[in-house]
């Protein structure tokens, strides 16, 4: 089984060479993100495994299909870089649907405390020996009120820290978790609620046409004055722009992201030496109290294995039964459920 494997970074290798290898796979790692004009490089191939940013639209499935390649394999849980409806029929595709809950809420949580301690100040400034507290005031987040969007397993993870904290709670899912609501400390809310009550905002959500842009300038009026907007699941569920104006305005006291709508140009790239041409993204890290990290909350040594793993054994099912439960495309016509995030 020969596999192409697109936007290969050193830290998968390990793991995906000790899983393939014990399957027998072949993995042959290109460095450049799949799309129209690298499609041909998976010529001979069985499959191709592919992350967030590579590009999947109907161009890309057509020519896998003409060139006899039998699946997409997504090493990550959201797939709304692949066009689903143009894949059903044609193609098999999988998925990793959850590799580290742990990992990505964790990160959340870091960002947050990092963001309102001034953690991430300090640290540059005590390097200098300068050990003046001046501007370092931050707030307890014992007794706030966070609002999570999405309550899978990720929302549900980061969702047990908030409480951990003693954080009240204000959740909104299309699927709500009935347990979860406890009528105290944590409640099921409409987002508009969620908005209007919440000290600190974080998205845990797929990105779908009911997402895109959740965070955009209607929303940001809801919210209160200096709502702290946390984003570690999907860029382009928060409007950058309308960010941008909450910030300038004060209405948006902080915003922690480590997505980007438009980062599939710049993420897990050293641009260092260079212009950054993206005018939002280079405004928002400028902005003091923006934190924003390159798409790294999932970077754990058990997410990666995990990933591997998972993503091994998808191919391994379908090989051996023609099926697996991580599919996507072959088992059901996600056109709907995708809308909804339903799959997700």
């Amino acid at each position: 089984m020969k596999i192409a494997f697109f936007d290969a970074k050193p830290y998968d290798k390990p793991s995906f060479d000790k899983y393939g290898g014990e399957a027998g796979f072949k993995f042959k790692y290109f460095e450049t993100k799949l799309n129209e004009d690298t499609v041909d490089l998976a010529h001979g191939y069985d499959g191709v495994c592919v992350f967030v940013n590579d590009t999947v639209n109907a161009a890309v499935i057509d020519r896998l299909c003409e060139m006899g390649v039998k699946f997409i394999s997504l090493r990550c849980a959201g797939f709304n870089n692949v066009d689903m409806k143009h894949a059903f029929g044609k193609i098999h595709v999988f998925r990793v649907p959850a590799y580290s809950p742990y990992a990505v809420a964790e990160h959340t949580m870091a960002l947050l405390l990092t963001s309102i301690r001034r953690i991430h100040k300090a640290y540059i400034r005590t390097r200098d020996f300068n050990f003046s507290l001046s501007g370092f005031t931050g707030f307890d987040l014992h007794g706030k009120t966070v609002g999570i969007v999405g309550t899978g397993k990720i929302g549900r993870v980061f969702l047990d820290i908030c409480r951990g904290f003693g954080m009240k709670v204000l959740a909104y899912d299309k699927f709500p978790v009935k347990e979860i609501d406890n009528g105290d400390t944590v409640r099921y809310v409409e987002l508009d609620e969620l908005f209007e009550n919440s000290d600190i905002i974080s998205l845990h959500c797929p990105l779908t046409e009911d997402t895109h842009h959740l965070i955009d300038e209607k929303a940001l009026e809801k919210c209160k004055k200096g709502v702290v907007i946390l984003n570690t699941s999907r860029g382009a569920l928060v409007d950058a722009e309308a960010l941008l104006n909450g910030i300038k305005s004060r209405k948006v006291g902080a915003a922690c992201l480590d997505v980007y709508e438009e980062e599939s140009d710049w993420f897990f790239e050293d641009y260092s030496g260079h212009i950054v041409e993206d005018d939002t993204l280079a405004r928002l890290i400028s902005m003091p109290n923006v934190i924003v990290t390159s798409h790294q909350a999932f970077l754990t040594e058990e997410a990666l294995s995990n990933i591997a793993e998972a993503t091994v054994n998808n191919i391994l099912e379908f090989m051996e039964k023609g099926e697996c439960p991580n599919e996507l495309c072959f088992r059901h016509n996600v056109a709907e459920d995708c809308k909804t995030g339903k799959c997700f």
